[in-house]
């Protein structure tokens, strides 16, 4: 089901999808070299899924020239036979179906840490040194006494509030 291609009239311009704002906005990159802010239009919401990258038909207002209303979303084909006819400028990149943003605006970058086969070769091994080793036992041993004396009281419902109930829907005294 194909539709026949619209081309922009009087008031109206071609333009491609910069960011998706939410609640029905968008900025839009127009071809007249403009950046604005555009509102989907009722007709389109919900219906029709816009994309960062898509090329769009806006109106422009004559009251707000920063600001246009979506009329339509070109599907890919369409994009591409506006270029080939000379209504999209050259240089406009056409998002083809493919997601240049898979890592949703997140950089990952290299830490410099060495992994397993790296350290094997580099003969190198990540020791603790051995007065930590000593202190932390002694502090391990404090903390797993304090935790073994509240875990007691903890089963015994020393921790319970008056009045609250247990699992099966009893009250405790």
């Amino acid at each position: 089901m194909k539709r026949e291609l619209i081309y922009k009239e009087h008031g109206q311009e071609y333009a491609q999808v910069l960011k998706m704002l939410g609640n029905g906005r968008l900025t839009a990159f127009c071809f007249d070299g403009k950046q604005r802010l555009c509102h989907i239009r009722g007709k389109l919401r919900k219906k029709v899924w816009i994309n960062t990258g898509d090329i769009i038909l806006v109106g422009l207002r004559d009251y707000q020239d920063d600001k246009a209303d979506v009329i339509l979303k070109y599907n890919p084909d369409e994009a591409r036979n506006l270029k080939a006819c000379g209504q999209l400028p050259e240089n406009a990149k056409l998002n083809e179906g493919v997601d240049d943003q898979d890592e949703g605006g997140v950089e990952f970058a290299d830490t410099g840490a060495l992994s397993d086969e790296e350290n094997e070769a580099s003969g190198e091994e990540n020791l603790p040194s051995a007065g930590s080793e000593e202190e932390s036992d002694e502090d391990e041993e404090e903390e797993n006494d304090e935790s073994d004396i509240d875990e007691e009281r903890l089963a015994r419902g020393a921790y319970r509030k008056p009045g609250a109930r247990d699992r099966y829907g009893k009250r405790n005294k």
